[in-house]
């Protein structure tokens, strides 16, 4: 929570920064975006290759793991594309962008004003940008929360699914919380987070292209 409440105010400040015209031009530099795009890639290698559990997550994998993030890939890519629907006009492309963040708002914002320009023209990708921002923020809270209720009504790995990339850090927790404990689940949440880690940017990459 804190961590969303932390976004949410680094957001709101560069708004507020921006409307003053008080930032430093570096900022508005057309390579900063590639430069943080490449600097998060390198943590995510960083962090599973880092990553204490990734031997026993070698050691234990089944072929059959890989079902679970193809079926989140299948309905998150589902529903996203449902959004065409909604007011606002966003096209086919732009909806599967948005949601093949996964949750991961950090990298799929960045990614997506970078990817998107030559598409959708700075300011367009700026704006997707946001919205991929605020979806994917939105997803982790809604689980956070939901937890509990997916367990109970959906099965123990629902909450993985939902959880998106947060299966495998931030919901890793609540996941073997309200699995009634159980740690089996572990290695397959942490596998689903790192195959939904590796498709974003693929993902986004496609649907930004198209």
């Amino acid at each position: 929570m804190k961590a969303n409440l932390l976004i949410f105010g680094c957001f709101a400040a560069g708004i507020l920064l921006g409307l003053s015209g008080l930032e430093p031009q570096w900022m508005h530099h057309p390579d900063l975006s590639m430069l943080l795009l490449s600097v998060l890639i390198l943590q995510v290698g960083i962090g599973l290759g880092s990553n204490d559990n990734l031997k026993q997550i070698i050691r234990s994998f089944n072929p059959r793991m890989l079902l679970l993030p193809l079926f989140t890939i299948a309905g998150t890519l589902l529903f996203a594309a449902v959004a065409t629907l909604l007011p606002g006009g966003r096209s086919l492309s732009e909806c599967l962008a948005v949601g093949s963040g996964f949750g991961y708002y950090s990298l799929s914002s960045v990614l997506i004003a970078n990817v998107g320009t030559p598409a959708l023209g700075a300011d367009g990708a700026a704006e997707l940008a946001t919205v991929a921002l605020l979806a994917n923020v939105a997803r982790e809270m809604c689980v956070l929360f939901c937890l509990p209720l997916f367990a109970r009504w959906c099965g123990r790995i629902a909450p993985i699914s939902a959880a998106g990339i947060n299966s495998m850090d931030v919901c890793l927790p609540g996941i073997v919380r309200y699995s009634n404990g159980s740690s089996q689940l572990v290695p397959l949440a942490i596998l689903h987070g790192i195959a939904l880690e590796i498709s974003v940017p693929l993902l986004i990459t496609f649907f930004c292209r198209v």
